[in-house]
């Protein structure tokens, strides 16, 4: 019997599950799932993960709990608990739910149960805050135990990438790391040697990591902001006293931006208020809409459109931005220009902290021999031109965007030797 382990890519948008073999020393296979969870709507009928989650929401009339960007709770003292079909679901509950789906498929694929994870974790999992981080480390830790997981260890995801990146490598080099998520972006600085792939010892090669909370889930959002919730009656105007006109309450519509925001509008005050304002609006067609996108849980539907307009401009000029569903209809293009500016703020931000990052630790521009570039948000322009413009001398790499890191990591099996 061979012996494995795992190594654990549990992201925001998608996980993935390398299964290593360490006899022969390479890669049985890898698993990648959407990281989604659905619970139906019939009380006892359970739930479904991945790609299964968005067939059973959709068949189920979007009636029952879907469950996204789980991960970004993890660090989130606020979030004790929710409840389902009258069952306590914690951080560690629901993040459990998908280590053990990719658990059970890879434990399938080899016939055994492994029990020996490395799994991956970002640099910070809530911009630099220690209380905050160690929170979500130890609720990670717990996911594993829950999932089957005996023996377990932590990796920083950028390193992961890294040395899937090394195997490729024919001498060495000092490579800057970039893992751009749904969450977070991580900078990792390294040295990477081809004769030091297995090695047990790599500690005095890492030079320097740094992150921010900042990722694709950012730049949807913003996108949502600017150019979905026009759509909605973000400019709505009411008078509820008569010749006194207001504009509704933006507030209201920062709240659809955010996948985990869309409970705010399950309390019956806001419910009164919402009514309220749709009535002393004249019954505005487009403040229906909003409604309409609550009363009907069509917030993940938005979500793919706007997903699926941020790919098409990964390598197009332009995208519709179109979505069609209970008479709510939306259908503008969108430049990659227009795109561009809806994410500045955001781009910014990661710039901001990669200049803070090179000051910080010393490192010299010239100094890099390369750039290795990984996650799905990495393939959005803007990502690739502020690369390219940093530095124009460095050559820019990238690998499998949703494999990268989980196959790093399980070549990080030298953790277990401490």
């Amino acid at each position: 019997m061979n012996n494995f382990l795992y190594g654990i890519d549990f992201g925001t948008t998608n996980s993935a599950l390398a299964i290593y073999n360490e006899d022969t020393k390479e890669i049985h296979s890898t698993i990648i799932i959407p990281s989604l969870i659905y619970f139906y709507h019939q009380q006892g009928a359970g739930y479904v993960v991945g790609e299964e989650a968005i067939t059973a929401y959709l068949n189920d009339d979007m009636k029952g709990r879907f469950i996204k960007s789980v991960k970004q709770v993890l660090s989130r003292s606020s979030f004790t608990e929710t409840r389902i079909h009258n069952k306590r679901y914690n951080a560690s509950d629901l993040v459990a739910i998908i280590l053990k789906e990719l658990k059970t498929r890879a434990d399938k694929l080899i016939s055994q149960d492994c029990q020996k994870a490395i799994i991956g974790r970002p640099v910070f999992f809530d911009d630099n805050d220690v209380q905050k981080d160690t929170l979500a480390q130890t609720r990670l830790r717990k996911a594993a135990e829950l999932a089957g997981f005996a023996a377990v260890r932590f990796q920083f995801e950028p390193i992961g990438a890294a040395f899937a990146y090394e195997k490729s490598l024919v001498k060495k080099e000092n490579v800057l790391v970039a893992d751009l998520g749904g969450g977070t972006t991580d900078f990792t600085y390294l040295v990477l040697d081809p004769e030091k792939v297995g090695s047990k010892d790599r500690k005095n090669d890492m030079m320097a990591n740094s992150g921010i909370y900042v990722g694709g889930d950012s730049f949807d959002s913003a996108f949502m902001w600017e150019k979905g919730t026009p759509y909605f009656g973000k400019y709505t105007q009411y008078e509820a006293t008569p010749g006194k006109v207001l504009t509704v309450p933006k507030s209201l519509f920062a709240n659809i931006c955010s996948w985990e925001r869309m409970n705010f509008f399950n309390g019956l005050r806001i419910q009164k208020d919402i009514e309220d304002y749709y009535y002393f609006s004249g019954k505005d067609r487009l403040f229906k809409n909003l409604i309409t996108l609550i009363e009907n849980n069509l917030g993940y539907s938005v979500f793919q459109s706007i997903e699926k307009t941020k790919i098409t401009l990964t390598s197009a000029e332009a995208a519709q931005f179109s979505y069609y569903k209970m008479d709510i209809a939306i259908d503008e293009e969108i430049s990659l220009t227009d795109y561009g500016q809806v994410i500045a703020k955001d781009v910014d931000r990661i710039a901001n902290c990669l200049e803070e990052f090179m000051v910080q630790n010393n490192i010299e521009p010239q100094n890099i021999d390369s750039l290795f570039l990984t996650g799905g948000t990495s393939m959005v322009g803007s990502i690739q031109k502020l690369f390219k413009t940093r530095f124009p001398h460095v050559n820019l790499n990238s690998g499998d965007n949703f494999k990268s890191v989980a196959t790093g990591l399980a070549y990080s099996g030298y953790l277990f030797e401490d």
